[in-house]
């Protein structure tokens, strides 16, 4: 796993992150590797990471021992719970798509016999969908207090605010509440209740923006942001392509950021499904190797 996650975040930092260990673990880690082999694993102080013979042979080895693990859990499940079942999803986060699908490629391919759908269509309670069974699993931003449901911790990540490549905002380091006050605000359909810039940041300070247009689709909300019709906040991993290249530019949301949260709600009577729990390491796989600045939330139950 160590070695996994250092390839695929290219920073000890962002591994140790990930992994929820210090840096100096995982150094150890490595130097442990390094001395039982006898050759370094990587060169030093290169980006992106360039690995040795050895580094490699081991890297591959990881992941070939992850998938047989993977593999030997999911047999494990199929032989104590059966094979078969459902799994509708139903999604609040608009921006879930790019890895949200490839998880379900793979869960397709894993799991022939369960029938996967997704809900379309905008929700204004999308937990609601489980309580009425018309969903199996939602992912869903906040957590509320419901009766026979559990919350699978899935990801935090940083939502910045997105501007126009000349907006007068680019001179400031970060952004406050107050910035968004003579601002248009362009969102997905989603009541502010729900957003995380309004909870965490512009309602404890008693600001609203000038204004607030709303639209499903991502790339509508990008060109308006660079026509300078308004700014937005979404999650950095959702526009990482467009950030690369410099379609827009962003600013952080206060000194520290807003940081947000991604759950898989499900009923308690699927709580322990052995399928639902691949569905859930699918997704967290799928979303680490596609981006980088992400970090993997722990179930404490």
């Amino acid at each position: 796993m160590t070695l996994i996650a250092f390839a695929e975040t290219g920073s000890m930092t962002r591994a140790s992150e990930r992994l929820n260990l210090s840096q100096s673990t995982l150094s150890h880690q490595i130097k442990i590797l390094e001395d039982q082999f006898g050759e370094a694993l990587f060169i030093r102080k290169t980006s992106p990471i360039q690995w040795t013979k050895v580094g490699e042979r081991l890297l591959g080895l990881a992941y070939d021992a992850q998938r047989l693990i993977t593999e030997a859990e999911r047999d494990i499940g199929k032989i104590k719970q059966g094979v078969s079942g459902q799994l509708r999803i139903a999604v609040e986060c608009h921006s879930c798509f790019d890895w949200l699908m490839p998880a379900m490629d793979l869960f397709r391919a894993a799991w022939p016999e369960v029938e996967l759908d997704i809900i379309s269509g905008f929700h204004a309670d999308p937990g609601g969908l489980l309580d009425e069974g018309r969903a199996d699993l939602v992912i869903i931003s906040t957590k509320t207090r419901r009766k026979k449901t559990h919350y699978f911790p899935l990801f935090q990540f940083e939502m910045p605010a997105l501007l126009a490549n000349n907006h007068p905002l680019l001179s400031k380091n970060h952004l406050t509440a107050r910035d968004f006050e003579l601002e248009n605000l362009i969102t997905y359909p989603i009541p502010q209740e729900r957003m995380d810039i309004f909870r965490k940041v512009l309602n404890p300070s008693d600001v609203m923006p000038r204004s607030q247009r709303q639209t499903e689709l991502t790339v509508a909300i990008l060109q308006l942001v660079a026509s300078k019709r308004g700014i937005a906040v979404l999650p950095r991993w959702a526009v990482k392509e467009y950030l690369d290249k410099e379609y827009i530019s962003e600013r952080r949301i206060t000194s520290t950021g807003l940081l947000s949260e991604l759950h898989a709600a499900v009923n308690q009577d699927l709580e322990h499904s052995a399928y639902i729990h691949d569905f859930i390491k699918l997704m967290k796989t799928t979303m680490t190797q596609m981006f980088s600045d992400v970090t993997i939330l722990q179930d404490k139950h």
